[in-house]
């Protein structure tokens, strides 16, 4: 044991490997032989995509235990606490035990060299590997075809979306993206695309390898009624009579069907009956997706970070129907498109306050001031900080306006601490 708290953990972790991120299995895969040379018991379902894997992943985990299925789900990154990562019936995974579990990873490792990511990922599958599971629900981090989490064979793969994010490390066009998170697919199994109109790469992918891809339109549809909504799928499966999951907005009813067909294909080893199903969709939680704090003004709350998120966030904006005025809190990563993400919230928001981010590649308030001056914006309140960005928008906010707090994991994380 090197160390006896999670915290001297994770610091030590961030400074092990000379790279944040270091794309490859071979390294993790060898540490993972060690710890755990035969196959996993569970079904596994590996999702990946740009946006929509936590709520996939979180719908996932509701409808099963629901059903009465013991769940094991890995996920990233964690808004409050790094045990978020890691659950087990729901239940975040204690301090001790990731400690034991980091202690058996660095004894295996010997000198190999692993990342921050790569440690987290073996963590979670030895733990699980302790636990009599009947489902492991696996979070790509980034990408898929050379993620951590892509040396376990995913019994069904899930791609949720692909967008322009990453780009450094995953190509500059959705085909080339498309075609690195298809890498979690594997051959005769199901390969499930959430998106009409996915990549010609991922398609192309699925065929080569002879995975069952299965197509959001072509395989599998939703139909919304005036008070729930139904879905049909191959070989005349349907379900009707369905809740809108507790996600806010239209997107998640598309996630919610992909999630559906997941469990479809999963069906002769899990069933799951249409009232745990509706069930699991009542109660699903997942903080930091549009999520509303109750009060006047009231608070959005949303991770999106990228352009494809921030279009489903200003369409879910719509909806809600503030009545006053959208005042923006603000923090973002200098990786990302930032110029994108101001220029899609623009039209919707009237008052914007920039915080910085003090963590790796984060924006500090003038950074993030200058991006909104450049894309014409003036009506700024600039702040050190995301929490005192947050406080100046409730001073200046009057009845009925609405605080929306995105951009970043971060920026939510840091609210959230306060509530």
């Amino acid at each position: 044991m090197r160390f006896d708290n999670l915290h001297d953990w994770l610091r030590w972790q961030e400074t092990l490997h000379p790279s944040t991120i270091d794309m490859g299995l071979e390294r993790v895969r060898k540490v993972w032989d060690k710890l755990h040379p035969r196959a996993l018991k569970p079904a596994v379902i590996t999702v990946s995509g740009t946006n929509g894997k936590g709520s996939c992943s979180a719908m996932l985990e509701s409808v099963y235990r629901h059903a009465g299925y013991h769940v094991g789900c890995y996920s990233s990154p964690h808004l409050l606490r790094y045990n978020e990562r890691i659950r087990i019936d729901g239940n975040e995974i204690a301090d001790q035990a990731l400690c034991e579990a980091f202690g058996a990873i660095d004894q295996a490792r010997d000198d190999i060299s692993i990342t921050y990511f790569e440690f987290g990922t073996l963590a979670a599958l030895y733990l699980f590997a302790q636990y009599d599971l009947d489902v492991l629900i696996l979070e790509v981090g980034l990408g898929g075809r050379l993620d951590a989490v892509n040396m376990i064979d995913a019994d069904v793969a899930l791609l949720v979306s692909v967008g322009l994010d990453h780009q450094e490390w995953l190509g500059h066009d959705r085909e080339a993206i498309g075609l690195e998170k298809a890498g979690i697919f594997r051959a005769n199994r199901p390969a499930i695309c959430a998106e009409k109109y996915p990549p010609k790469s991922v398609l192309a992918y699925a065929s080569e390898i002879e995975a069952t891809s299965l197509v959001f339109g072509r395989d599998y549809r939703l139909a919304v009624a005036e008070d729930s909504w139904s879905w049909s799928g191959p070989d005349k499966l349907s379900r009707y009579g369905l809740p809108e999951p507790s996600l806010r907005g239209h997107k998640q009813l598309e996630n919610a069907a992909a999630v559906i067909m997941v469990l479809e294909t999963l069906s002769d080893r899990m069933p799951v009956s249409q009232s745990h199903l509706r069930q699991g969709l009542r109660e699903v939680g997942l903080p930091g997706r549009f999520q509303v704090l109750a009060g006047d003004p009231a608070v959005v709350l949303d991770v999106s970070h990228n352009p494809q998120a921030i279009e489903v966030l200003v369409e879910n904006l719509q909806a809600f129907a503030c009545p006053g005025r959208i005042l923006a809190v603000i923090g973002m990563l200098e990786d990302k498109d930032v110029h994108g993400v101001v220029r899609l919230l623009k039209p919707c928001v009237n008052q914007w306050y920039p915080g910085g981010i003090d963590a790796p590649r984060g924006l500090n308030a003038d950074q993030l001031a200058a991006v909104l001056i450049s894309e014409g914006i003036h009506k700024i309140h600039q702040n050190h900080d995301i929490t005192s960005a947050f406080d100046a928008a409730k001073k200046n906010a009057l009845p009925g306006d609405c605080i929306l707090v995105c951009g970043s994991f971060y920026s939510v994380g840091d609210i959230l601490r306060q509530q």
